[in-house]
């Protein structure tokens, strides 16, 4: 039924306080919430499994022809409602534009459902706004004899519940399409479910980042991590200083991200419920915005001379941050979500260390030979740029770990694969949230088997007392 099933595994929004002595949330067993029927595999083409699920053997014929989504009576969202009006007609063709007509006619007499009616009920439905870490993606899901009505809050538990829909319908031997009468109650378990797709290392034509998108929906994921940039390309072209993509991607024409791409992307994914959250990875991992802007990275020395090379973000220099404060009111104001990526990880100290004024630097202000001070000094400037443009930040676990200043709200990426429980009772105890990514690299498969270790990963494993 769906071209794309991509069953990706789930980077996962924590927000937890440790304590010393063990203490686990019990996590509910949702086969035990199955209530057992008879007939094949009544549950089993629901991906991911609904928190209640309950299927009858009864069931009812969908005619394409006649069948229809609709907004249900006392709904708050309507035909005004873009991402509704577009979500119909999409989910119409995933079940129906693909299939052989049926090959022998229903007779008048057999039970038809013509309608899903689709009921929002908030007077805040945010038909108009962006998906947020916030947003409310719960949704209630009933079919029996009386017809289909789908109810959330807002529209982007419309939007789970006709992926659930969609996943219920199917065919029979004869070509007729079914579904089966049935009651789900649903909302997700964590308000973080998301894909990382680097397109700097790999340059990721925009078709292609679109159908991961695709991807994505039909497996209810919600955040699409863009780490856009890195070391080896500068894809995203920005307005104000086109040269970052004009000397820093593969190739200036046809392996960037214009504004218009980078719209379309933001677009396609709200018209998903799905949240873009850009990466622009500093001071580390920048090779290539050197390219495109004089004196932005640090010269490296030997011996005394340049050796022509250059490191990491030069932090002492004023226009760094004249350069930075300009660059993120752009992206700021490009990319809609409250949270921006702003990396942090992996910064090689080496080149700092054999620059001169860098090491005079770091004798003015009292570092001594603690790079991690430098790394926190510019760390925590670019935080304060970023603050001003009203954004929330998500930083790599380096940030935390070098004991930076930020913000209550800041969410930090848990990513290396070592101790990563221990990291997020320490990231926890202190009453931020965080991102668990360690358990979770999809681009380190090897053979089949592999997928099976992401399954058996619970994210909860951690002492701590946890609220969402």
């Amino acid at each position: 039924m769906m071209a794309l099933f991509l069953r990706s595994i789930l980077c996962l929004l924590l927000s937890a306080r440790c304590f010393g002595s063990p203490f686990f949330v019990p996590v509910e067993d949702k086969e035990a919430l199955v209530q057992e029927t008879e007939g094949e595999s009544p549950y089993g083409s629901l991906w991911p499994l609904p928190q209640t699920v309950q299927i009858s053997t009864q069931v009812l014929y969908i005619p394409p022809a006649q069948f229809s989504i609709v907004h249900g009576a006392g709904s708050t969202a309507g035909p005004r409602c873009v991402v509704l009006q577009d979500a119909f007609r999409r989910y119409y063709e995933y079940m129906f534009g693909y299939s052989t007509s049926p090959k022998n006619d229903i007779s008048p007499s057999s039970d038809r459902l013509l309608q899903l009616q689709v009921v929002v009920t908030s007077e805040d439905n945010e038909c108009s706004m962006y998906p947020h870490i916030r947003s409310d993606e719960s949704y209630k899901l009933t079919i029996d004899e009386n017809g289909a009505v789908l109810q959330a809050s807002q529209v982007w538990g419309a939007l789970r519940g006709l992926e659930t829909f969609s996943q219920l319908v199917y065919e029979d031997s004869t070509g007729a399409f079914l579904v089966n009468f049935t009651r789900i109650a649903d909302a997700p378990r964590f308000a973080h479910r998301g894909v990382l797709l680097d397109s700097s290392r790999h340059y990721l034509p925009l078709k292609t980042i679109l159908l991961n998108l695709d991807a994505m929906a039909f497996n209810k994921m919600n955040v699409f991590h863009w780490h856009i940039v890195d070391d080896q390309s500068f894809p995203y072209q920005s307005v104000l200083f086109p040269e970052l993509s004009n000397k820093g991607a593969y190739q200036p024409f046809t392996h960037v991200y214009t504004p218009i791409d980078v719209r379309l992307v933001i677009e396609y994914a709200r018209s998903r419920g799905i949240r873009i959250v850009p990466e622009f990875d500093t001071p580390g991992h920048t090779t290539s915005w050197g390219n495109g802007q004089v004196d932005l990275l640090t010269p490296c020395y030997q011996s005394g001379k340049p050796t022509g090379s250059f490191g990491p973000i030069n932090p002492i220099l004023d226009t760094t941050y004249s350069f930075m404060q300009t660059l993120f009111h752009e992206i700021s104001l490009v990319f809609p979500d409250q949270y921006l990526h702003l990396g942090g990880d992996e910064v090689d100290f080496s080149c700092w260390r054999s620059n001169p004024n860098i090491t005079k630097f770091m004798a003015e202000q009292g570092f001594g030979t603690d790079y991690r001070k430098l790394e926190s000094y510019y760390i925590q400037k670019l935080l304060d740029i970023v603050t001003k443009y009203h954004k929330g930040y998500v930083v790599w676990q380096e940030v935390f770990d070098n004991h930076d200043q930020i913000n209550p709200d800041t969410i930090v990426e848990v990513w290396k694969g070592e101790n990563y429980k221990e990291e997020l009772c320490k990231v926890t105890a202190v009453g931020l949230s965080a991102i668990l990514s360690a358990p979770w690299y999809l681009d380190l498969i090897s053979y089949g088997q592999d997928w099976q270790k992401y399954y058996k990963v619970e994210p909860l494993s951690f002492n701590g007392l946890f609220t969402f």
